[in-house]
């Protein structure tokens, strides 16, 4: 497709899309004209304004114009984006966005119900499976534990069950009750108030808990009974018995509630996510004795189909299922049952179903998920895993005359799945669509027909259309940063390989797709894991690595904010393997992920870094903030006294629109800013603090320049390429790969001591080939100080230029989990066998 791109006229396309003045975010007032029905790809650095050009400017407006036509009513039901701001836009058609984004909260979304495969597979256990001889026919409703009709009634369809016993209650029996041996009540009042209650009911409370009898131990414990008792705190047990006697007045009447109560009670009602957790830990989790884990009720699981219950079927991979259901598409199928032959039409429906289940299996196979199973829950995938998915369900359904609009669909995949996606694209834009991808790897870069720069640098100094039109034209624009890597081939920044200063020996791992694998890690070197998506990577460096280095060090890795239900969340995984060498030169773990900063919009960069606090200090070190007795605290948006009352600190009011959206608006009282006028009118070099937080950090690093904490923060900002983003910008804006930036630079500030191992997934998610770059030289200087770093990678830049490669494969999957190749990029790049070889001798010739 490139060869010819700059043969390509005007006259080559159907039509095109004009935009008039567009001025989102930090665009600057653009004109801009792009062809339909063709591959348009955006480029440029990270923060030039692409997504704002693509995502929030021409999806935003087509979705806009299409709820325009929706009935008030039904449009109230779609989460809207804001009116885009721009002049005009004509010739665009209704669209569909493809974003990056982290798996759905609840577990209960999986591979099958994203995809709408699984409605297709209870239809055809409903309507085609093998029934026990005698029972009746079931609905298809009643293959899904999310239903009544489906779900096991006793797990209700979670798999698992749970409990809470003596032990986990009472971890020290040892203890007497007085001395709190009963974990599980609460810490503060609450439980002194049970202890109270069980003096006045005559209970010895200073008696070590196992020598109790049995009889109160239980009752205490597991008691369903509420007695309500007179309560004297602060007697001693002989006085409270003697105030009983005279019956004097107790301070109040106090309501027991046994340990295990509490426990459910607690876990049920509350809000408090931190209450939800404490008292999740008393609670032990078993797979269902009535369902084995499996989730459904018996009649549902007794109706087989190729020999498999409808849960063994969901746990097989996408691979696997195909295999199995092509000779009942093809009708080749062999050894059906009796009841087959009684009843000739559930082999068409077989047939029908099969045939339907077949086609759509076969795009996602040919996306490279082949290794996924229709049971795998959607926040265990990857964002780019996500969209494939989700790029696959518009691939069947066969929509013409639409703008698919993606972001970075290439994210997460490994160069030979990046040709497969390039295929599906193809097919989409065949049958009358037009792409408009926002993208920044370069074989991608190649295929379009049509290339947006946008640029020349992030932030304020982006904004700008640089070129518009066929690739080829790309070459001669001077300012493009794109263009340098597009057509030059800058040099990768290979060197000779540093000489690890150890070993770290893994052996026997056993976790996911990885079996009884043995694997070394270099120390004191940069370590690239390569392979194709879905070949075990993450599971061996993000899961096992991680969890064997924090347990030897005894660090407690930073609780994974799971969300949705805690009891919907998946049991957790039996690790088997362990470390046999090399620890003694590891003295602390990092782990730099992609997961977000933070859940709600009070969370941002400036707070995360800690930046923030340096920030009020100078403020609240000002003339007028000392005469006014202003602390620091004073100038956060989370504090009473600091903050805009109005609006809560939140910069914005909810505005309930009974037919429509619910519409967020500024502040009428603050328009944004957060603060009340009163702490708005100190100010720092002419600067109050919510303008200190609508800079950008590049903005900040100039005018914090004679404050060395700052501005060293604000140096390391811009040297993980996140110069372009607000100090003040929200959590929740913020992608996948700038909350990892965010993390990494974080930790960059801290003073170095060496001997950290670093381990980050995918850091390049989200930059441009410029970005990169920076990000080399960041980790680059992490080794150099004489720590290990390891990174999880697809981009072959990254990989040509670390010390060390291990290369998992050689496939997805079942057909994958093994170490293919272990050496220098200079040797792996000629091991036949691996997958990555290829990719990686073009880019080290290059």
């Amino acid at each position: 497709m490139a060869s010819n791109s700059d043969k390509l006229l005007k006259s080559d396309f159907t039509g095109f899309v004009t935009v008039r003045g567009a001025r989102e975010h930090n665009l600057k007032n653009i004109d801009i004209t792009i062809p339909r029905d063709a591959l348009v790809v955006f480029t440029g650095v990270s923060g030039s304004g692409k997504s704002s050009l693509a995502f929030g400017t021409l999806y935003a407006e087509a979705q806009r114009r299409y709820l325009e036509s929706v009935s008030p009513y039904a449009r109230r039901l779609f989460h809207q984006m804001a009116v885009p701001a721009v002049d005009a836009i004509e010739g665009l058609p209704p669209a569909v966005a493809l974003q990056q984004q982290r798996g759905t909260p609840t577990t209960r979304s999986s591979v099958g119900s994203v995809t709408t495969l699984l409605n297709l597979v209870r239809m055809l256990y409903s309507r085609a499976g093998d029934y026990p001889p005698g029972q009746s026919i079931i609905y298809a409703e009643a293959f899904s534990p999310n239903t009544p009709e489906g779900a096991c009634p006793t797990c209700h369809g979670l798999g698992r069950i749970y409990d809470v016993t003596e032990q986990s209650m009472v971890p020290d029996d040892s203890l007497t009750i007085r001395e709190r041996a009963i974990a599980a009540w609460p810490t503060a009042w609450g439980g002194q108030n049970q202890r109270d209650i069980l003096v006045t009911l005559g209970y010895d409370v200073d008696r070590p808990w196992r020598e109790l009898p049995q009889k109160d131990r239980d009752w205490i414990l597991f008691t369903d009974e509420q007695p309500v008792a007179p309560v004297y705190p602060g007697y001693t047990p002989e006085q409270t018995q003697r105030a009983l006697k005279r019956k004097d007045e107790p301070s109040y009447m106090g309501t027991f509630s046994s340990a295990r109560r509490h426990v459910f009670h607690t876990f049920a009602n509350t809000n408090s996510p931190q209450m939800k957790k404490r008292v999740m830990q008393f609670m032990l989790s078993t797979d269902c004795p009535n369902c084995q884990g499996k989730r459904l009720r018996p009649e549902s699981l007794s109706v087989k189909f190729a020999g498999y219950d409808i849960t063994e079927l969901s746990r097989l991979p996408l691979k696997k299922i195909a295999s199995i259901l092509v000779p009942y598409a093809e009708g080749t199928a062999t050894g059906r049952s009796q009841q087959n032959t009684d009843h000739p039409e559930q082999t068409i429906v077989a047939q029908r179903i099969a045939e339907d289940l077949v086609a759509r299996i076969k795009v996602l196979l040919d996306l490279g998920l082949g290794y996924l199973s229709l049971e795998r829950s959607t926040p265990t995938l990857s964002p780019g895993e996500l969209q494939r998915l989700r790029l696959a369900t518009q691939l069947y359904s066969h929509l013409f005359g639409v703008v698919y609009v993606l972001d970075e669909p290439s994210a997460g995949l490994h160069p030979s799945d990046t040709e497969a996606l390039l295929t599906a694209l193809e097919g989409l834009k065949k049958a009358g669509n037009s792409l408009f991808v926002v993208e920044h790897n370069l074989d991608v870069i190649r295929h379009a027909d049509w290339l947006v720069d946008v640029g020349p640098e992030a932030g304020e100094k982006g904004g700008e259309v640089l070129y518009s039109g066929p690739p080829e034209g790309l070459q001669d624009i001077k300012a493009s940063k794109t263009a340098k890597y597009l057509f030059n081939r800058s040099e990768v920044a290979t060197r000779t390989p540093r000489t690890p200063t150890g070993w770290l020996h893994l052996s026997g791992i056993t976790r996911n797709n990885l079996y009884n694998l043995d694997a070394a890690f270099p120390l004191g070197v940069f370590t690239t894991v390569t392979g194709v998506s879905g070949s075990g990577k993450s599971s061996l460096v993000s899961q096992v690595l991680v969890e064997l280095v924090s347990e030897q060090l005894g660090q407690t890795l930073p609780m994974e904010e799971e969300e949705g239900e805690p009891l919907e969340q998946v049991a957790p995984i039996s690790t088997d393997g362990r470390i046999t060498a090399g620890m003694e030169s590891i003295k602390r773990l990092v782990r730099v992920d992609q997961k977000a900063i933070g859940r709600t919009p009070r969370s941002n960069m400036a707070t995360y870094t800690g930046l923030f606090d340096h920030v009020r200090k100078l403020f609240a070190n000002t003339k007028m903030a000392m005469a006014r007795k202003y602390d620091a605290g004073r100038f956060s948006f989370n504090v009473a006294k600091g903050r805009c009352e109005n609006c809560q600190g939140e910069g914005f009011v909810m505005v309930e629109l009974l037919f429509l959206p619910s519409v967020y608006a500024p502040c009428p009282v603050c328009h944004g800013a957060r603060y009340n006028a009163k702490t708005l009118e100190v100010t720092y070099r002419d600067k109050n603090i919510a303008d200190v937080l609508a800079m950008t950090v590049d903005t900040a690093w100039e005018f914090f320049e004679e404050e060395p904490p700052v501005h060293r923060a604000l140096t390391v900002l811009r040297e993980v390429g996140l110069g372009y983003l607000r100090l003040g910008q929200p959590a929740t804006e913020l992608s996948g790969g700038e909350a990892q930036r965010i993390k990494l630079a974080t930790e960059l500030q801290r003073a170095q001591r060496g001997n950290t191992l670093y381990i980050l997934d995918e850091p390049t998610t989200g930059l441009h080939p410029a970005d990169v770059e920076k990000l080399m030289v960041q980790l680059n200087n992490l080794v150099e100080a004489g720590n290990t770093v390891i990174v999880v990678e697809h981009t072959m830049r990254v990989v040509a230029g670390s010390d060390w490669v291990i290369d998992i494969g050689p496939r997805a999957g079942e057909e994958g989990g093994k170490i293919v190749a272990a050496g220098t990029p200079a040797q792996v790049a000629v091991n036949r066998q691996s997958k990555t070889a290829p990719f990686l001798k073009r880019m080290l010739e290059e």
